[in-house]
């Protein structure tokens, strides 16, 4: 096989195979058996046509795309191995048909998106501002307003309903006049400022007392997911049940007993405990935030383009990820478009830049791997498949053995000693 490599344009390029004939005619030496095991004629048993009176029969023209298919991969990726491609997409044939036949080279042709060449700007000595680390009194009592949030109870309250305040309601809708399918419901809780009914309801209700009813109109959203309640007006006849509001515990020595919280049972001892996770809090913040930083300057710093092939894949990746962690809750992707009154196409959206930035990020520093031809040993794979093996509750020789290959594992550990080394050579302030 001979190979022949163009630049079609940036992060494009033609590759084109000259394959032997004896090569495409193993090809279709495989064709044929592919297709005769199951093909019987007259006079012959299932698998057992001569190949001369197949190819008199249905023509051998009928083999070549199965022979193509059992030539053109193992070619491609050899080709692409050599000549050190990476594509990100599928590649894009062109075939001259008319040239294809038994006992001719094949010539074939393909177009391949590959991953941007990455042009590094400055990465070394970038300069970043630190985080602070110090744990205050306002950080403190923070925590402790939220704990006391948490165990806040709802109880009934005198008095008119205020924003914030739950309403416990009974309410039916009514479009032209006529009760509408879902617009009924009694003893619903509704928190004043939620937004979580239609613009306009919540704000209509303060200042009414318990046992009041009310009369209340709202226009539904124009792109509200219920096509006949879309932009229509409506009217809702609204009883409040009950006004209640959220009562906070006093923060004592009682309220921190009920916390139940090994070795800790006075106030003292819970602010020094939150002070204490705080610290490390903080710490991992300030860690992560030059991180974050040296990594987003380098990016910045860099030139390239990423192509849409490769961003389309980031973002099915992403919903992937999406799909799987919602299933790990007992959710699932169509819920959550029901819920949020969105669709698939507008999630990915939403994902796409995300997807570049991620992209963005991995591109630099693998660039960054190669500029600073950056390694990483056996013993450090081992140790980090030691680690993996601890956290998956397997053992090493089964993780080996679930991974398709070690290559991956590889280039994490080096993307990760280029995060490194840009840490390393950071000018924190």
């Amino acid at each position: 096989m001979t190979v022949k490599v163009e630049k079609v344009e940036t992060n494009k390029v033609k590759l084109t195979l000259t394959v032997s004939a004896e090569k495409f005619d193993q090809g279709l030496d495989f064709a044929f058996k592919k297709v005769s095991k199951n093909l019987s004629l007259p006079g012959f048993r299932k698998g057992k046509v001569p190949r001369k009176m197949f190819e008199q029969k249905f023509g051998v023209e009928s083999l070549f795309e199965d022979a193509l298919n059992f030539v053109l991969p193992r070619e491609y990726m050899a080709a692409v191995t050599a000549e050190g491609l990476e594509p990100v997409a599928e590649p894009q044939w062109d075939l001259d048909w008319d040239n294809i036949g038994k006992g001719k080279e094949l010539v074939a042709s393909a177009t391949i998106v590959v991953k941007p060449e990455v042009e590094l700007g400055e990465y070394i000595g970038l300069e970043v501002e630190a985080l602070s680390e110090e744990v205050t009194e306002e950080d403190i009592q923070a925590e402790l307003d939220t704990l006391l949030e948490q165990h806040a109870e709802v109880v009934v309250k005198e008095g008119a309903l205020e924003d914030g305040d739950t309403a416990v309601i009974d309410y039916e809708g009514f479009k032209d006049g006529v009760a509408f399918e879902g617009g009924k419901g009694e003893n619903h809780s509704l928190v004043i400022g939620s937004n979580s009914f239609i613009p306009g309801f919540e704000e209509q209700l303060i200042g009414l007392n318990a046992g009041e009813d009310k009369e209340i109109t709202v226009t539904f959203p124009e792109d509200y997911h219920a096509e006949e309640l879309a932009g229509a007006e409506t009217v809702f006849n609204v009883k409040i049940n009950d006004v209640k509001v959220r009562q906070l515990p006093s923060l004592d020595n009682d309220f921190v007993m009920d916390l139940d919280r090994d070795g800790i049972e006075t106030v003292e001892a819970l602010k020094a405990d939150l002070a204490e996770k705080l610290k490390v809090k903080k710490t991992d913040e300030a860690k992560n935030h030059i991180i974050d930083s040296v990594v987003e300057k380098a990016t910045e710093n860099a030139k390239f383009e990423i192509p849409a092939e490769m961003i389309e894949n980031e973002v099915e990746q992403m919903v992937r990820e999406a799909d799987q962690r919602f299933q790990g809750q007992g959710f699932n992707l169509e819920l959550y478009f029901q819920f949020t009154n969105t669709d698939m196409e507008s999630f990915r959206e939403q994902l796409r830049p995300e997807a570049e930035k991620r992209l963005s990020y991995n591109l630099t520093l693998e660039a960054i791997v190669k500029a600073e031809n950056l390694e990483v040993t056996a013993e450090e794979i081992e140790g980090k498949l030691e680690e993996m093996a601890g956290s998956f509750g397997r053992t090493v020789e089964e993780l080996k053995g679930m991974l398709p290959s070690l290559d991956l594992l590889s280039n994490d550990l080096k993307v990760q000693k280029a995060v490194d080394f840009l840490v390393e050579k950071a000018v924190v302030k």
